[in-house]
């Protein structure tokens, strides 16, 4: 395993998911990220702020570019997301805005918490490439980053799949989740 501290650089991901050739799977867990000031996007929702659909200039961002171009090359992108009910004021906004990933070429779902005791999960959040390499999120107790660790363990690369497939079938799709 390698570890770097700190968030991903905007060309880190990009060679991450440029490097993909069938898949790229993500599972959230947390209830809640970096909140703070420095997030625009939560900034201006919690300040009312929603997206037109409609008006797709005024929230594209350069994240989804790089989604519509994965995808777009055939390489199949997931999210799937477990959350506590009722949800956070976070997960609320990830659900409010998540319509542009879709948009994108992401494929989304959501499954409330209580739905996964039967699951084993990872200690952490993650990004399965290919199914073949692990790319884990580490954040700080109040949702900052802390670093990201690779993993090409056979076993734990099969615990992540299994963990992903398990979440993502009892999962709802984002078009027909309510978040309560």
């Amino acid at each position: 395993m390698s570890w770097s501290a700190g968030a991903p650089t905007f060309d880190q991901w990009t060679a991450m998911f440029r490097s993909c050739e069938q898949s790229a799977v993500h599972l959230e867990m947390r209830d809640l990220y970096s909140v703070s000031a420095e997030d625009p996007m939560f900034s201006a929702w919690k300040s009312g702020h929603r997206y037109d659909p409609a008006d797709k200039e005024s929230w594209w961002r350069p994240w989804l570019s790089l989604m519509r171009e994965t995808t777009g090359r055939g390489v199949e992108v997931k999210r799937a997301r477990i959350v506590s009910e009722p949800v956070t004021e976070y997960i609320r906004f990830e659900y409010d805005v998540s319509f542009t990933n879709i948009m994108a070429g992401e494929q989304g779902r959501w499954l409330p918490r209580r739905l996964t005791s039967g699951i084993a999960l990872p200690g952490n959040d993650f990004w399965l490439l290919d199914g073949a390499r692990v790319q884990f999120n580490h954040f700080t107790g109040g949702g900052d980053w802390a670093g990201v660790e690779w993993c090409e363990d056979p076993d734990v690369v099969k615990l992540c799949a299994a963990a992903f497939d398990a979440v993502w079938a009892a999962g709802i799709d984002h078009s027909d989740y309510t978040p309560v």
